[in-house]
């Protein structure tokens, strides 16, 4: 099988930009490895992801699994310790960890919520009430970033990236979001905080096939410990041909959904999720996904004056 030909776009481009082209080169011999050593039958390549190869197999038993093998700068023993920590609540189910091969073996799950064709503010809903379910109270950090490094992260990476990339949004957006991210950092609350997933958008989170209505289960988390408002910026940033028509009306109207459905505060959701907007259109630029980054970034110039809810 020719790997790299059937991994998806973004996988690619994202391993070239980051240098990993050995990475693509020795893919297929990996795969077949790692497929050997767990007894798998290799299917279907997947696509929706962008720092791994995913692949449907069926185990020795016969009994559907799902393989992610990471690019280098995936680092899969964390994703490994999250699923851990997750235990199958509001998260795939882990089988086996292959350190050494950055080697995952997963639950198999149904379709992306992005794919069944509901309505964006309909998938925007049942994220929402997923992260709900997933949001698992902890007593400490587990070793799992915090929220206030995150917020932190971003302010950092915000600034640098729109100085290197020619400024490709407004500076009063670039600045709104490293104030925002600087609130965030002041919030954090070890008190309050849970397991977030950190990247809980459509294509993550995988349908349950048994079920009768639509229910979901999250894959590909970047695990972190935060307050809950951390995990809503990413439903708050994606789906943004919804909000085209009016982004400062519909923005709001998506914020206050969210917070009536997990109680969080609308405050905290806006605030992240605009942090979240202009790192992903940064970054997304910084890969030479140029059309994504401008709509991102745009829909960001539009908000960047409103008030805090």
């Amino acid at each position: 099988m020719n790997v790299v030909a059937k991994l998806p776009d973004a996988v690619v481009q994202r391993a070239r930009a980051d240098g990993e082209t050995a990475w693509l080169d020795a893919l297929g011999g990996l795969l077949a490895e790692v497929a050997r050593n767990w007894q798998l039958d290799v299917g279907t390549v997947l696509h929706g992801g962008s720092e791994s190869l995913v692949v449907e197999v069926t185990d020795a038993h016969g009994a559907p699994r799902v393989l992610k093998v990471g690019t280098p700068a995936a680092d899969l023993a964390f994703e490994a310790k999250v699923f851990g920590i997750a235990n199958g609540r509001g998260y795939a189910k882990l089988f086996a960890h292959d350190a050494e091969r950055n080697a995952l073996l997963l639950e198999r799950l149904g379709a992306p919520l992005a794919r069944i064709g509901l309505p964006a503010e309909r998938q925007v809903e049942v994220i929402a009430g997923t992260l709900r379910a997933a949001w698992v109270p902890l007593a400490e950090d587990h070793g799992l970033m915090t929220g206030a490094t995150k917020a932190s992260w971003l302010a950092a990476f915000i600034d640098r990236m729109w100085t290197k990339l020619g400024g490709p949004c407004d500076s009063a957006t670039r600045d709104r979001a490293i104030g925002f991210a600087e609130e965030r950092r002041a919030a954090h609350d070890s008190n309050s905080a849970v397991l977030v997933h950190g990247d809980a958008h459509e294509n993550n989170a995988l349908t349950i096939a048994e079920s009768q209505d639509v229910r979901c289960k999250f894959v590909d988390p970047d695990g972190l410990y935060a307050e809950p408002a951390c995990d809503l910026a990413v439903p708050m940033r994606e789906l943004n041909e919804a909000l085209l028509a009016d982004p400062v009306r519909l923005g709001r109207a998506r914020c206050a959904m969210l917070a009536e459905i997990t109680g969080v505060q609308e405050r905290a959701i806006w605030q992240w999720g605009f942090m979240e907007r202009v790192s992903t259109g940064l970054e997304l630029l910084r890969i030479g996904m140029h059309e994504e980054s401008r709509l991102m970034l745009a829909i960001a110039d539009r908000l960047w004056g409103e008030p805090n809810p």
